[in-house]
C-alpha cells in the first residue's frame, strides 16, 4: 500500500495524478483506435480544429467522429496536465522530485501535440505509405511513452520517498537498458502494427512472403522480426526485475518485479493471440494497453529500486571475508566465470555441432574454425556472465559455505558492483558475437540459458525448494541447443533429444555432489535435497533420474545414429547403473564421490560418441 502523506493536500494530489495516470491510459487506447481504424484523417488537415469530412449524401464520416473525439479527449488532457502543474508548486516545496516530473508532464503533452500536428499536416495519417511516416510515428510514440512514465512518476513521488540516481551502479545501468529496450519493442511494435493497418495481412505465409519481397517497405520487413524481438527483451526484462528485486529488496520492488514477469507473460499470449488472429483492432488495443501497463511498472520499479533507504544488497560487506589490500588478477575475473563448471558445458556445444553438421561444421576448414571458436567463444562468455551473476546474488549463501567462500566476490577481491559490471558486458558480447558469428537462433538460446540460470534456478529455487536443480538445471541442457543452432540455423528432434538428455542426467550429476557437501548446504541453508529428504531418498530420486538417462540415451539410435554410438551408450549406461546400484548399496562419500566424478566422463563421452559416429558412419 502506498503510505499516505502528512498533508492532506498532498493525498488529494496523489489521488488526481493517478486518476490523470488511469485517463491518459483511456486516451493511448482510443488513439491506437483512431489509427487502427484507419481514422487518422478525419479531420482532414485542420488542426487543432476539426473540420470534419464528408460522406456523398453530406454527412460525416465515422472516421470524422472518432478523429473528432480523440481531439476533445486529449485537448483536456492538456488542461489537466496544466492544472497539475500549478497544483504541483503550490503543494510540494521546491525541490522535491514532484515538481520535476510535472513540469516534464507539460512538456511531453506539449510535444505530443506538436507531433500530432505534424502527423496530420504532413498528411502520415490512415493508410499513408510515405516513408517518412515511420520516423514521425516512432518519435510520436516514444514521447507517448515519456509522457506516460512522466504521469506515473508525478503520481509515485507524490506519495513515496524521493528516487536517488546517483551512486546506484550496475543497478541503474540495468533498468537504463530495460528501459531502452522497451521503447525499442514498442516502436517495433508500432511499426509492426502500422504495417497490420496499411497493409491488411489475409494470412501468415502472404506476410513472410510479402518481408522478403526485394521491394519489401520497411515495414514489411519488421513485420515478421518483431516476435523475435519480443523474445529477447521479454529475456533482459526477467533479469532486470529478477536482479533488481534481489539486490535492491523492499516490498515495493518485489511486488514490481512480479508484475513484470505477470505483465510480461500476459503480453507474449497476447501477442500470440494477436498473430493468430491476424491483428484484429481490438486485439491491437489490448496488446498495446499491456505495454503500456508494463512500461508503467519498470517505470515504477526503477522508482522505487533507487529510492531513499532501500539497502544496497551489493555493497554490504560480507564478515570476516574480506581480503584487506587484495588486487584483482585476471586469475580472478576467471574464477568469477567457474571454468570447471563450464568446460562440460563447453565440450557439448562444440560436439553438437560436430553432430548435427555430420563432421566438420562447414565444408571449409577455416569458416568452420572460426564458427567453432567464435560459437565456444559466445558460449562460454553467456555462462560466464550467468555464473558471474550468480557469485554476485549468493554472496551471503556462499561466505557460510566451505567450498564456497573463498570466490572473489566473498573476499571481495572483486567487488560486487564490478563483478556485475563484468557479467553484463560478458552476456553483451556473447549474445552479439553469437549473432554476428552464426545466427540470431543461438545467441537467443544462449542468453535463455542464462535467464533460466539466474531468474529460476538462483533467485527462484535454489532458497526454496530441493526440486532447484531438477527445474533449475535446465540452463545446463541449452548448450548443445546453442551449438546446434549455430550450425543448422535450426532445431531438429535430435537436437531437442540432447537437450533433454542433458536435462535428466543434471539430477544425478548434482545430487550426487549434493551428498559429498550437504553439510555446507546445510550450514547455508539452502533445501538441497539430501538436507531437507536424506541420503535414501536422495539416492531413490538419482535412480529414478538414472533411468531416465538411460532411456533417453538410447533414443538417438531411432534418429540416424548408427552401431558405434549405440555401442557406447550401452557400455556407459551399463557403468552408470552400476555406480547407482553402489550408491544405493551403502550411501557413503566415496561412492557418492565415484558416481560424481563417473557422471561427468559419461556425458562427455556419450556426446564424444554420437559425434564420431554422425562423422564416419554417415
Amino acid at each position: 500500500m502506498l503510505t499516505p502523506p502528512a498533508d492532506p493536500r498532498q493525498l488529494k494530489f496523489s489521488r488526481f495524478a493517478w486518476g490523470m495516470l488511469a485517463y491518459m491510459l483511456l486516451a493511448i487506447v482510443w488513439g491506437v483506435f483512431v489509427r487502427a481504424s484507419g481514422s487518422g484523417d478525419g479531420c482532414g488537415q485542420h488542426w487543432p480544429a476539426c473540420g470534419g469530412v464528408l460522406d456523398a449524401h453530406g454527412a460525416v464520416q465515422f472516421k470524422t467522429w472518432v478523429e473528432r473525439g480523440h481531439r476533445y479527449t486529449t485537448e483536456l488532457l492538456g488542461v489537466f496536465v496544466f492544472a497539475e502543474f500549478i497544483w504541483a508548486f503550490l503543494v510540494f516545496p521546491a525541490r522535491h522530485p514532484v515538481r520535476y516530473a510535472a513540469t516534464s508532464t507539460l512538456a511531453f503533452i506539449l510535444l505530443e501535440g506538436w507531433l500530432g500536428e505534424q502527423l496530420v499536416m504532413r498528411k502520415l495519417v490512415a493508410y499513408s505509405h510515405d516513408p517518412a511516416r515511420i520516423p514521425w510515428h516512432s518519435g510520436h510514440l516514444i514521447s507517448t511513452f515519456c509522457l506516460v512514465a512522466s504521469f506515473a512518476l508525478t503520481a509515485w513521488w507524490s506519495t513515496e520517498p524521493r528516487s536517488v540516481w546517483r551512486n546506484q551502479g550496475p543497478i541503474l545501468g540495468l533498468l537504463v537498458a530495460g528501459w531502452a529496450s522497451t521503447l525499442a519493442l514498442s516502436v517495433s511494435g508500432a511499426i509492426s502494427a502500422l504495417g497490420d493497418t496499411i497493409y491488411p495481412p489475409s494470412s501468415h505465409l502472404e506476410v513472410m512472403r510479402q518481408a522478403v519481397l526485394p521491394t519489401a517497405s520497411f515495414v514489411m520487413r519488421n513485420r515478421p522480426e518483431h516476435p523475435y524481438i519480443a523474445v529477447v527483451v521479454a529475456m533482459l526484462l526477467c533479469l532486470v526485475a529478477g536482479i533488481t528485486a534481489h539486490l535492491r529488496p523492499s516490498p515495493h520492488t518485489r511486488r514490481f518485479a512480479l508484475g513484470v514477469w505477470f505483465l510480461l507473460s500476459a503480453q507474449m499470449l497476447a501477442g500470440l493471440i494477436n498473430i493468430g488472429l491476424l491483428a484484429p483492432i481490438w486485439m491491437q488495443l489490448i496488446h498495446l494497453l499491456l505495454a503500456d501497463l508494463l512500461w508503467i511498472d519498470l517505470v515504477l520499479l526503477g522508482a522505487a529500486a533507487c529510492a531513499e533507504g532501500v539497502p544496497h544488497v551489493e555493497m554490504l560487506h560480507v564478515p570476516d571475508a574480506v581480503l584487506n589490500g587484495a588486487q584483482a588478477t585476471i586469475k580472478d575475473y576467471v574464477a568469477l566465470t567457474k571454468p570447471r563448471v563450464i568446460s562440460l558445458l563447453l565440450f557439448t556445444t562444440l560436439a553438437a555441432m560436430f553432430i548435427a553438421s555430420g563432421g566438420w561444421p562447414t565444408h571449409q576448414f577455416l569458416p568452420g574454425l572460426w564458427l567453432l571458436v567464435a560459437t565456444g567463444t559466445g558460449l562460454y562468455a553467456a555462462a560466464g556472465s550467468s555464473n558471474a551473476i550468480n557469485m554476485v546474488c549468493e554472496r551471503d549463501l556462499d561466505v557460510r559455505m566451505d567450498r564456497t567462500a573463498t570466490r572473489p566476490t566473498v573476499t571481495e577481491k572483486i567487488h560486487p558492483r564490478t563483478a556485475l559490471w563484468f557479467a553484463m558486458a560478458l552476456e553483451t558480447f556473447s549474445f552479439g558475437l553469437l549473432w554476428a558469428s552464426s545466427n540470431l537462433l543461438a545467441a537467443v538460446l544462449a542468453l535463455a540459458g542464462l535467464t533460466v540460470y539466474v531468474i529460476v534456478y538462483t533467485l527462484l529455487l535454489k532458497r526454496r525448494s530441493w526440486s532447484n536443480i531438477v527445474i533449475g538445471g535446465a540452463a545446463g541442457a541449452f548448450p548443445p541447443l546453442v551449438g546446434w543452432a549455430a550450425t543448422m540455423g535450426t532445431l531438429s528432434p535430435l537436437a531437442w533429444l540432447l537437450f533433454a538428455l542433458i536435462f535428466v542426467w543434471t539430477p544425478v550429476h548434482f545430487w550426487a555432489l549434493a551428498l559429498l557437501i550437504k553439510d555446507d548446504y546445510a550450514k547455508a541453508g539452502v533445501p538441497m535435497l539430501p538436507v531437507v529428504k536424506g541420503d535414501r531418498y536422495t539416492v531413490g530420486q538419482i535412480w529414478v533420474y538414472a533411468v531416465l538417462t538411460v532411456v533417453i540415451s538410447l533414443a538417438p539410435m531411432l534418429f540416424g545414429v548408427h552401431w558405434l554410438y549405440a555401442l557406447a551408450a550401452v557400455v556407459l549406461d551399463i557403468i552408470l547403473v552400476r555406480g547407482c546400484l553402489q550408491l544405493f548399496q551403502g550411501v557413503d562419500k566415496p561412492r557418492a564421490s565415484s558416481l560424481f566424478h563417473y557422471s561427468m566422463l559419461y556425458l562427455a563421452l556419450l556426446f564424444f560418441a554420437m559425434a564420431i559416429d554422425k562423422a564416419f558412419l554417415a
